[in-house]
């Protein structure tokens, strides 16, 4: 069976120490408002989805405009970094207080086959009630990941459903005109995140 605690140490690498060398993370436009997470404004990537939610519903970018969105890529049986990461997210809708509305997270699946509808509400209701869960068909994902520059990997287990998954650990922040903006490392922590989202819907 695989190390559940070696796959963490592998996620915490690709979403944190490795990042910064890959040059497609790299700050796309620089723009002087002290951001703790990585600029990437004019990037051409992680520019839109149509995906369905855990409610049937599909959705775009478009749905949330006049709201900063938090994308993060996961899977509901990830051990550590993923619950991190979606309690970061939820804490930092707190930390907004009544801005906390203007605030979207959603979560998008990187294990469709696993995640179902079903599991993904319950999922996001441990975390927030407005948070949404978002899954691409099971052949979709690979083009989805590429437009998003999304690593993940299958880590087979001791039978063929006990497997995990390797993945990027970081999340995407859009502004409320819906234009990607930010890249957060994994870790960043929920009080820079906030900061971040509240210069963005300052209008920085």
């Amino acid at each position: 069976m695989t190390d559940p605690s070696s796959l963490n140490r592998r996620a915490l690498l690709l979403g944190a120490g490795a990042i910064g060398a890959l040059p497609w993370l790299a700050a796309c436009s620089p723009s002087g408002q002290g951001f703790a997470g990585i600029d990437i404004t004019g990037a051409d990537y992680a520019t839109g989805f149509a995906l369905t939610d855990h409610n049937g519903q599909m959705r775009t970018l478009a749905d949330f405009r006049g709201k900063a969105v938090v994308i993060f890529f996961g899977f509901t049986q990830c051990p550590d970094v993923c619950p991190t990461s979606m309690s970061e997210m939820a804490q930092a809708r707190e930390l907004l207080g009544a801005d906390g509305d203007r605030l979207q997270g959603l979560f998008v699946s990187i294990d469709p086959e696993r995640d179902t509808p079903e599991i993904m509400k319950e999922y996001m209701a441990a975390f927030d009630p407005s948070f949404l869960a978002l899954y691409p068909a099971p052949g979709e994902l690979p083009a989805l990941a590429k437009r998003f520059r999304i690593y993940y990997k299958n880590v087979p287990g001791a039978t063929p459903t006990s497997y995990s998954m390797d993945h990027t650990a970081g999340s995407y922040v859009y502004d409320p005109q819906g234009r990607v903006r930010l890249y957060h490392r994994y870790g960043t922590g929920a009080q820079a995140l906030a900061d971040d989202i509240r210069k963005l819907l300052a209008g920085a």
